[in-house]
């Protein structure tokens, strides 16, 4: 009996010490999880810049070049190959671009939800709008904002229909966040394959029966439908891992950006209300990426 007294004893005060030493060692436990999750963010934050402004980017060189292979594209001021065929040409390898990636891929990243533009966001954007428009005045036109009230019906119009296809595509995109870009991909550009057959069938299909397919096609032609498909794939990344409004800064830039080097190439001629125009540009993008909205505590 005094054997068992003596061992009934020392587990209980095994077990108050235990007892005492454990809030100290829950509280380390505590921190060092904290701190992992911590680090864990920061890491996975990083990541997702990275592979946005790798995106945006890569958008906005392909678009920038986009105006230039098709000009380039023409031969004495006409397009000798088709433009319907083009069109399923680069809605047929941007499937087949996306069917490859799943070979090599079947894991996607978060996606960023509900977004909200601070005032400043707002304001850049506005300057945005101002900024591409002062761009595209020429002011040694004598139409210049002379433009019949049907054009501008048809311009806003147009401005909302682009979008409201552009927010709704990432709204599709970002549906369900679990599933492969590439498997969204693939769905997208199989519909833009049929409207693009529909195309073929009612305007070339004759011209097509008779000449071939790929007729008039060129080196240039061939470069130019894979610059568009790979601009459709950088847009829908762009849209999964970032969203719309970065999609249209990079269009604005992309179009400053084209405007430059057609200087070199075609003798394109810069006047005063593009210079300010990119200046009011650059403001603005400048200010979109300083003025994010800081989470409520």
């Amino acid at each position: 009996m005094e054997y068992r007294r003596v061992k009934d004893q020392e587990s209980f005060d095994a077990l108050s010490q235990k007892d005492i030493e454990s809030p100290g060692e829950r509280s380390l436990s505590s921190t060092s999880a904290t701190s992992s999750v911590s680090n864990a963010g920061a890491s996975k934050g990083k990541s997702s810049w990275k592979l946005k402004s790798i995106v945006t980017l890569a958008l906005t060189l392909l678009t920038s070049s986009q105006a230039i292979l098709i000009v380039w594209s023409k031969r004495a001021g006409k397009y000798e190959y088709s433009v319907t065929t083009a069109n399923f040409s680069v809605e047929a390898l941007k499937c087949l671009l996306s069917l490859i990636a799943l070979y090599r891929t079947w894991n996607s990243q978060g996606v960023t939800e509900d977004n909200r533009l601070s005032e400043i966001q707002w304001s850049a954007f506005i300057l945005l709008c101002a900024g591409c428009t002062t761009a595209q005045l020429n002011p040694s036109s004598d139409h210049v904002l002379q433009t019949p009230i049907q054009g501008w019906l048809m311009a806003i119009v147009m401005a909302l229909l682009s979008g409201f296809a552009g927010v709704y595509t990432e709204a599709i995109i970002k549906k369900r966040p679990s599933r492969n870009i590439n498997v969204q991909n693939f769905w997208l550009y199989i519909f833009g394959m049929l409207f693009n057959l529909v195309a073929i069938c009612v305007q070339d299909f004759d011209a097509i029966m008779n000449k071939g397919f790929f007729h008039g096609y060129s080196f240039i032609t061939v470069l130019m439908i894979l610059n568009h498909a790979l601009s459709g794939i950088a847009v829908s990344m762009v849209m999964k891992y970032a969203d719309n409004i970065v999609k249209v800064y990079s269009t604005s830039v992309a179009m400053l950006l084209t405007a430059v080097v057609s200087v070199f190439l075609f003798g394109f001629h810069l006047s005063l209300a593009f210079f300010l125009g990119s200046t009011v540009v650059s403001v603005s993008v400048y200010l979109h990426s300083v003025g994010k909205l800081q989470p409520q505590k």
